[in-house]
């Protein structure tokens, strides 16, 4: 599902053994990027991530990518199927063990599948979520790696966009994992409701997830939550458009006639659907206590506004048909005070965000407090494919010489989304596949 301004970041992705390539150069394409990549900043952290954002929110909004951009995104893959942060040289074969990312691989899943004609990427890449499903139903971000909320919420919505029930994503008999996911009969699900803060934990963090299961008390993350209450609805980035909702609220934990001793996690929620509307309800409670919006959660971060993991949770409260709960935090990121308009310019993942999540609540991203959000993403990257005569400022030419949109954006409750984001971000710089981990309190 942004602030990527660390040298923590740094560390973290170095010892995760990501190789650093160069930033892309003025001979690579158009404005110094790469030819068919969005955004000029250095992608060794970030190219995959952002990219497959930046299509989806393009074509939920109408507009057809440039075969270039699809045709860079295709060209990231592995011969074995998973997606890298970013392929500096595309010719050399990737590292398996340390170099391919869940997170990476599960956006880049959906996008392929959003825009068609890339059906072997496709299955290529559910088969590399198949192979690297942990025991207990999730995945980690790496291979092999603890189970996580951002990164199994991520491949949740990998399955969901290839029309597959993410709780039978496991592969049959090699592995030994049967057709509920993961070994011994354990699904995504399962994963992820043994990350929930139940009714022993404290009346503040109940319905939150923690980022996975470390030592001692389970901790409450924001960023988990939002992209664990998208994924346990069973959706990914893109879902089905319900219409408009009654505009009830999410439902809290019930925990008054619950045995609150048996530990955290436990005497919580008991389905999927309970878990989620647990998991919103504290996101809005949190939520209405700093101002309709999530506050950044980074070690040593100043007190300032998580403007992608607030987007996260406008999307996620949208997919739950809670339109009143999600308008408050989408009319905080559309307000010129909040800042997400200038924390996202010029920022192909972050402008995707908040094009999203205004889509997904039923806002326009053309105006979006005053700014065309659509505009500046085709900004970002080459000029799409096709266009609507209706896209106001690009029908006429904008001086990027960027395209427009094939057609307007609706209203109501649901749209298009990503949490992922699963892989959660906070800021521009370094990049959104990796940022969410900086801020994760193991």
């Amino acid at each position: 599902m942004n602030i990527r301004r660390s040298v923590a970041a740094l560390s973290l992705c170095a010892a995760l053994g990501v190789a650093a390539a160069p930033a892309a150069s003025a001979e690579d394409g158009p404005a110094g990027r790469s030819a068919g990549l969005y955004g000029t900043k250095d992608p060794k952290f970030d190219g995959v991530w952002r990219q497959s954002l930046a299509l989806l929110a393009q074509d939920a909004v109408g507009v057809t990518p440039a075969k270039s951009a699809i045709d860079w995104l295709a060209g990231q893959q592995c011969a074995d199927g998973g997606f890298p942060a970013y392929r500096a040289d595309t010719t050399k074969a990737c590292d398996p063990k340390k170099g391919e990312f869940t997170d990476a691989t599960s956006a880049a899943v959906q996008a392929l599948a959003a825009l068609g004609g890339r059906a072997d990427a496709v299955e290529k890449g559910i088969g590399w979520l198949k192979r690297h499903q942990n025991e207990d139903g999730g995945w980690g971000m790496n291979p092999g790696g603890p189970s996580d909320a951002n990164s199994t919420s991520a491949a949740i919505g990998a399955f969901a966009a290839t029309g597959q029930d993410p709780a039978k994503g496991g592969e049959d008999g090699e592995g030994g994992k049967d057709d509920h996911g993961g070994h011994g009969g354990k699904s995504p699900y399962d994963a992820l409701l043994g990350l929930q803060l139940g009714c022993a934990a404290k009346a503040d963090e109940r319905g939150a997830f923690a980022y996975t299961a470390a030592k001692g008390e389970p901790v409450a993350n924001e960023l988990a939550t939002a992209s664990a209450a998208l994924a346990i609805q069973g959706k990914g980035f893109v879902f089905e458009t319900v219409g408009k909702d009654k505009g009830a609220g999410p439902k809290p934990l019930r925990c008054e006639d619950r045995d609150s001793k048996d530990g955290a996690g436990s005497g919580g929620a008991g389905t999927p659907k309970e878990a989620a509307e647990a998991a919103l309800a504290h996101l809005s409670r949190v939520m209405s206590d700093t101002g309709s919006h999530l506050k950044s959660a980074m070690p040593g971060a100043k007190d300032q506004p998580d403007f992608g993991g607030t987007a996260d949770a406008v999307v996620a409260l949208a997919a739950g048909e809670h339109s009143a709960a999600a308008g408050k935090p989408l009319q905080w990121l559309q307000s010129k005070d909040s800042g997400a308009v200038a924390w996202a310019k010029g920022d192909p993942g972050a402008l995707a965000k908040l094009v999203l999540a205004a889509h997904a609540a039923g806002a326009n991203p053309r105006d979006f407090g005053g700014a065309d959000l659509v505009q500046q993403l085709n900004a970002t990257g080459p000029k799409p494919e096709a266009a609507a005569p209706d896209s106001g400022a690009d029908a006429e030419g904008d001086s990027d010489g960027k395209g427009e949109e094939k057609k307007s954006d609706g209203g109501g409750i649901g749209g298009v989304w990503w949490t992922v984001g699963v892989c959660a971000v906070a800021g521009v710089g370094i990049g959104f596949l990796l940022s969410g981990r900086k801020r994760q309190q193991l």
